[in-house]
């Protein structure tokens, strides 16, 4: 991701402002219209891969079968169980909404 000098406060801002669009929208059909926008269809399948492996990963799936199962790379998998652990929380939420999982412990 790019960063420019001197503006981290302007890019939280940026992304409370992306959020609260998020947090606008009331339909999975508006979500998807909205990401579909917003994203390129290789960002789109990079995200979407990084969530289907979450769940899997909560059940305690081994990489190599997650692999197996969603052909996403072990290096994918391997980063998003590093963000499980130490991330903001956003998956463990989500996932204990959607999943019907526990939120992560930090």
């Amino acid at each position: 991701m790019k960063r420019r000098p001197a503006e981290s406060e302007r890019a939280e801002d940026n992304l409370a402002f992306l959020a609260t669009a998020l947090l606008s929208l009331r339909t999975v059909e508006e979500v998807q219209a909205f990401l579909e926008d917003l994203c390129t269809p290789a960002e789109l399948e990079a995200m979407t891969d990084r969530w289907r492996v979450v769940p899997l990963l909560q059940e305690g799936v081994p990489y190599r079968e997650i692999h197996e199962r969603t052909q996403v790379s072990v290096t994918t998998i391997g980063r998003v169980a590093r963000t499980l652990e130490r991330g903001a929380g956003g998956y463990g939420i989500a996932a204990s909404r959607v999943c019907d999982q526990p939120v992560a412990a930090d």
